[in-house]
């Protein structure tokens, strides 16, 4: 065990703890996690999140220095800051729905389901704030932000979200501070993009909780700052979560809800992503019709939005990207709706978005080429596709993201279902050791 903490292994801590008779619901309430985010460990996802690691340490009873994780002042409070919600046993789709209220009484300007933060907002310990700040604290802000996200792009949330939550500890002292109303309104801005990044890296590290809890923070400060282009944003990335989550429903709700904030804004670009995003929804629940609609309006929107003048949350969809959007929703589309018809859009899509990313967006590419794998095993390019997967899984081994081995689960699947075949069984078994899921057994 002590061999274990060590080396921060906490799937072979867990098991050893199974092996000694404590049930998997018994660690859960220990370590404030859900039996699911327990049993995902126990298949093998990693934890490399601070707070989560000290937490489990806290509720084990473990000394923090076995996993060697220090303790100070300024750790406490990030700490108490990012925890994960205690109740993360409450029905996801309850949660969805707290949080719609909430994005829907800060977008419209009223209470229009009656909001509740309940089980996903939590209140960040308060720290002494500063005299008086002025433009340049603020730019600090901004630029680690724009650097941490930088890392976030290339390396995964994993690499980051730590160093992204200790500058929110610190960026958020500053809201007591003396301030002109100039500052004040573009120090919102700032830490509701910070806000932002934190939710993004919570959720590409597979911390739904505290995504929920970031985006809400999020939300309230982005509107404090009158901001709609960011209000947009914040509620696409949230509605990708809901994605991810096989909840297609609740994501169209609040990729809706992110349009309006967009047109409110003026973007065309914001409007375009919004626009491939609802696309993607629509696809998941196989409307093919409705997603290519607004497949052709997130095209027409980004012709004519002005990508110099991007923002920094919205900067990353260029030309690839919507390749990629595209590529992404004929994919969902040939999964669900007829396959030979939609590969012949979405491999020459994915390819021309694969072939244009540089090393900075790793984790893009490889959800790219996991699309492209997909697409090539539909049409019955077995050989190629499988090629295709293997340098999925090779590029995505260097990332800390545990969104990269969720999105490969329908390659594995695909893969499976051709097990006959010798490429396709050696991609489905290498794939089932990375992604943790053996889902033949």
């Amino acid at each position: 065990m002590r061999d274990a903490l060590a080396k921060r292994e906490i799937s072979s801590v867990y098991r050893l703890l199974r092996r000694h008779g404590v049930s998997q619901r018994q660690i859960a309430a220990l370590t404030g996690q859900s039996q699911s985010e327990v049993s995902e460990i126990l298949k093998g996802r990693q934890v490399m999140a601070y707070d989560v690691l000290a937490r489990i340490a806290q509720g084990l009873g473990v000394p923090r220095g076995y996993m060697g994780l220090a303790y100070d002042e300024a750790t406490a409070v990030r700490v108490a800051a990012t925890a994960e919600a205690p109740q993360s046993e409450e029905d996801e789709s309850v949660k969805r729905r707290k949080f719609l209220a909430h994005a829907a009484a800060i977008t419209v300007g009223a209470a229009v389901f009656g909001t509740d933060s309940g089980s996903w907002a939590s209140s960040p310990a308060q720290t002494p704030a500063p005299g008086r700040i002025g433009m340049t604290d603020v730019r600090q802000v901004e630029a680690a932000t724009r650097a941490l996200r930088t890392l976030d792009y290339q390396y995964g949330g994993g690499s980051c979200r730590d160093a992204v939550v200790a500058q929110l500890s610190w960026g958020q002292q500053m809201l007591g501070a003396n301030a002109t109303d100039l500052v004040k309104e573009r120090l919102y801005v700032a830490l509701a993009d910070l806000h932002n990044l934190a939710g993004w890296t919570s959720f590409d590290t597979g911390l739904y909780d505290s995504a929920r809890n970031h985006f809400g923070q999020a939300l309230g400060l982005a509107k404090q700052g009158r901001k709609e282009e960011l209000v947009a944003n914040i509620l696409y990335r949230m509605g990708r979560v809901y994605l991810h989550q096989d909840a297609p429903d609740d994501a169209l709700k609040v990729f809706q809800l992110g349009q309006l904030a967009a047109q409110n804004s003026g973007s065309e670009l914001a409007v375009g992503i919004l626009c491939a995003n609802e696309a993607w929804a629509y696809a998941k629940m196989g409307s093919d019709d409705q997603a290519l609609k607004l497949l052709g309006r997130a095209r027409d929107e980004f012709a004519r939005a002005n990508l110099n003048e991007a923002p920094a949350w919205a900067k990353f969809f260029d030309a690839n990207d919507l390749s990629a959007m595209i590529g992404t929703v004929h994919t969902e589309l040939a999964q669900t709706v007829d396959a030979r018809k939609y590969t012949r859009t979405a491999i020459p899509a994915l390819t021309k978005a694969i072939n244009g990313y540089g090393e900075d967006m790793s984790r893009s590419r490889s959800f790219n080429l996991t699309s492209l794998s997909i697409n090539h095993l539909l049409e019955g390019d077995i050989d190629h596709g499988a090629k295709i997967g293997r340098q999925a899984i090779d590029l995505s081994e260097g990332l800390k993201s545990v969104r990269t081995k969720d999105r490969m689960r329908p390659l594995q699947l695909e893969a499976e279902k051709r097990s006959n075949n010798a490429d396709a069984r050696e991609l489905a078994d290498r794939l089932a050791k990375f992604t943790g899921n053996d889902s033949a057994a």
